[in-house]
């Protein structure tokens, strides 16, 4: 059962795993935490990476991490990329400092200064000696394969969407007229073989009566003047679209409730993470192959579909910009899809509760588990007015493929 809280952000996970630390390892700060927390600032809130950019950015900084920090650990799972050898006893902090700073500082350059400083701050907290020297080794040892694997990977292509003038093509939608994301389908998968390897099976056909509700849907209910979208559905679908990527808040707080070690932390934020960025080239190749118009578009020349169940309104306008690229699939439903489905994975269940803060809404959302999460953001989407119901469906289905592949190939081994 969905909740909805206002204020303060709190999170209440009433069920720890068995692992369970000493008082005092619970009350220190978690290095893998806290360097999460410097890529975020990186690369949102400086660099301003969009979601659809940043998950390549985020699944370098963890699985470098995770490769570090399972090193150091004495290698209990196999890594993602390399298991630098190293002495027994090696500060797993420094490892875990090193090994994001390094990949930060080669993604983003320009802020050398602030990721020096947050990278002395965290070196300043572990004891000179042989297991700092050893740390930072293998923290240089995972950043510098991690980066190696990632050059050339096509994120840097310049590349354009295929603006359409036929109903069901895409075009630029208001208010900017822009477009984006178009190399994202193009650059190499972390894991997946391929980014077409999962298809969806595209958008119905506009005459058909699966697309009139779907159109239907989404003007009755996604409309910035809608009068029958309840406010709760207002707060979802403007929580959901936080720029802030609430998912970044939720495993932040899972790893800090459920008392999670740094290993187990980084090996989450990994699973999460890389399967969240094969996930985003995935939807992204079905963006391309469809091409299809969004809800403004749709609804605005809905007199020119050839579906007698549909009419046109121009002056619809949805309740929330809607993103710079085409409209099949979701990339918000496939990508929270294939992060929660590695969420339950590694926690072995699904009803873990969790809650979240949105500036943006002003509210704090409450689930009961992972699917119930998933559940909302397929709504969430045609609540705001930018998605069809059968991209969110679709892009659902396609997040948990690729994360169920992505998590047996390189995380399904201890």
């Amino acid at each position: 059962m969905l909740r909805r809280i206002r204020g303060a952000v709190a999170l209440l996970l009433a069920v720890p795993l068995v692992v369970t630390p000493t008082d005092a390892w619970a009350s220190a700060p978690n290095m893998v935490i806290t360097w999460a927390v410097h890529s975020e600032t990186a690369a949102y809130d400086v660099a301003r990476q969009a979601p659809y950019i940043n998950g390549r950015t985020f699944a370098m900084v963890q699985g470098a991490v995770y490769d570090a920090a399972n090193a150091v650990s004495g290698t209990p799972y196999e890594p993602y990329l390399i298991a630098p050898q190293v002495r027994r006893g090696a500060s797993l902090d420094a490892a875990v400092a090193t090994a994001a700073h390094r990949v930060l500082l080669s993604l983003f350059p320009a802020q050398s200064a602030t990721l020096d400083a947050w990278y002395a701050d965290s070196l300043a907290t572990v004891r000179n000696g042989r297991a700092k020297r050893d740390g930072i080794a293998a923290g240089e040892a995972a950043a510098g394969a991690m980066i190696r694997a990632r050059t050339g990977d096509g994120a840097d292509a310049q590349a354009a969407w295929v603006v359409g003038t036929e109903p069901g093509q895409w075009r630029p939608t208001p208010p900017a007229f822009a477009q984006d994301g178009a190399q994202v389908d193009a650059i190499r998968p972390f894991v997946i073989p391929r980014g077409d390897m999962f298809r969806t099976a595209g958008p119905p056909a506009l005459t058909s009566a699966a697309y009139a509700r779907d159109l239907n849907e989404v003007k009755a209910l996604g409309g910035a003047a809608s009068t029958v979208r309840t406010q709760d559905q207002t707060e979802s679908a403007i929580w959901w679209h936080d720029r802030r990527q609430t998912e970044w808040e939720i495993k932040r707080q899972i790893a800090q409730t459920q008392r999670l070690t740094p290993l187990q932390t980084a090996r989450m934020y990994a699973m999460a993470d890389i399967a969240r960025a094969d996930s985003t080239i995935a939807c992204f190749t079905q963006k391309r192959q469809w091409n299809f118009w969004r809800p403004v578009t749709a609804v605005q020349l809905a007199d020119t579909d050839g579906n007698p169940a549909t009419s046109g309104d121009p002056a619809w306008t949805p309740l929330l910009i809607t993103p710079p690229f085409p409209d099949h699939t979701s990339g918000h439903s496939c990508s929270t899809a294939a992060i929660m489905t590695a969420l339950r994975q590694f926690f072995g269940r699904d009803d873990i509760p969790f809650s979240a803060y949105s500036a943006d809404s002003g509210t704090v959302r409450h689930f009961d588990g992972f699917s119930e999460a998933v559940a909302e953001v397929t709504e969430a989407r045609i609540w705001g007015g930018v998605h069809f119901r059968t991209a969110d469906v679709q892009g659902v289905r396609l997040g948990n493929q690729v994360a169920r592949y992505v998590l047996a190939e390189e995380f399904g081994k201890r």
